[in-house]
């Protein structure tokens, strides 16, 4: 009897623990149904304010360009229009052209930083070093920058900065612009290569175009000046020496182009152009990128960095997709000089 009471006491203690076992067990799965659920309607809540925050906005970006000349003007205009047409009213710019004064890019990029902009657009190369030394945080894009390696001291080159900076080149294929002269004017014996020496990528520009028409069997020498004052001078000089003379991406030669046309013209010395605005102004041809596509392509980049959080650091240097052989009509036909049926004539009422 003792037994049988024994063994029914704990068979029924036996099923009250299995019970309270079982009991536990369903609140503890009840408990962490109930935090999943909590959680996932946290995190909905705080992507929907996410979404929220970022559909509010506003990025503030900043540019710096170096000087009004068309081809700085279009590259700027082209970076606005691809960031408007991607942002709308969400993006907010604040365009201040530094004259050509260098000390002037570092104080508009000083302020830029001060005032926590989102992002710097650097038109130009010492526009481009302004920014880099005004910051180490603010994403800097640049664009109108020949060779980033030598704007910004690089020395071990990857095609990324591996710096809070990228951006576009305007480098065009400097052996092929050296085609183009020989093809032009093959009989020419003297060229010089006139250029400011303020300016780094210009100076890179003439080492590797010389060595290039050098090569072709011709005699070059650089004329170089330090600014705006001397290009009359140092034209002159050039003009009376040489037979041809050729100009890269010079930003102090564009915004110079009249002076420079009045000396050589008159002379009968035909100028080859790195880029589309400076023909325009004083030269015969030029192998050209466009310069609003190439502002657009950096506003396209820019739009990565902003919404998709891309780090300008990895992002590679994007060069112009395409080239185009173009001429100066007036030019040529003052100086008797008929070109190829592949060149296009530069429309020079726009």
């Amino acid at each position: 009897m003792i037994r049988v009471s024994t063994l029914q006491k704990n068979v029924c203690l036996s099923g009250r623990a299995n019970a309270l076992y079982i009991n536990k067990f369903i609140a503890s799965i009840l408990l962490v149904v109930a935090m999943v659920l909590s959680l996932a309607a946290c995190n909905e809540k705080t992507d929907t304010t996410t979404t929220k925050n970022a559909a509010a906005k506003i990025y503030n970006v900043g540019i710096v360009q170096l000087v009004q000349h068309p081809a700085l003007d279009d590259a700027t205009k082209g970076f606005k229009e691809a960031l408007t047409a991607k942002l709308g009213d969400k993006v907010k710019f604040d365009d201040q052209n530094a004259s050509g004064d260098t000390a002037v890019c570092a104080t508009i990029s000083n302020q830029f930083v001060a005032s926590k902009v989102d992002l710097i657009m650097a038109n130009a190369t010492p526009a481009l070093q302004a920014a880099q030394t005004a910051t180490s945080t603010i994403p800097v894009l640049g664009t109108s920058v020949t060779d980033y390696a030598t704007a910004l001291g690089l020395t071990d080159w990857t095609g990324k900065t591996g710096k809070n900076i990228s951006g576009t080149s305007d480098l065009a294929p400097l052996d092929k612009q050296a085609d183009m002269l020989k093809e032009i004017f093959p009989n020419a014996k003297n060229v010089g290569i006139l250029y400011c020496s303020a300016e780094p990528n210009s100076k890179y520009q003439s080492k590797i175009i010389t060595a290039d028409l050098t090569a072709m069997g011709y005699a070059c020498k650089e004329y170089t000046f330090t600014d705006s004052n001397d290009v009359q001078a140092v034209t002159t000089i050039a003009a009376s020496e040489c037979d041809v003379i050729y100009v890269p991406t010079d930003n102090t030669v564009a915004s110079n182009t009249e002076i420079i046309k009045n000396v050589c013209v008159p002379k009968g010395i035909p100028i080859i152009a790195g880029e589309e605005g400076i023909c325009k102004g004083c030269g015969v041809a030029t192998l050209s990128i466009s310069y609003y596509d190439l502002g657009y392509a950096t506003g396209e980049m820019a739009y990565e960095i902003l919404v998709n959080g891309a780090d300008p650091a990895t992002m590679d240097i994007r060069f112009a997709p395409k080239f185009t052989k173009l001429y100066n009509p007036e030019i040529s036909a003052t100086l008797g000089i008929t070109l190829p049926a592949d060149y296009t004539a530069i429309d020079m009422a726009s």
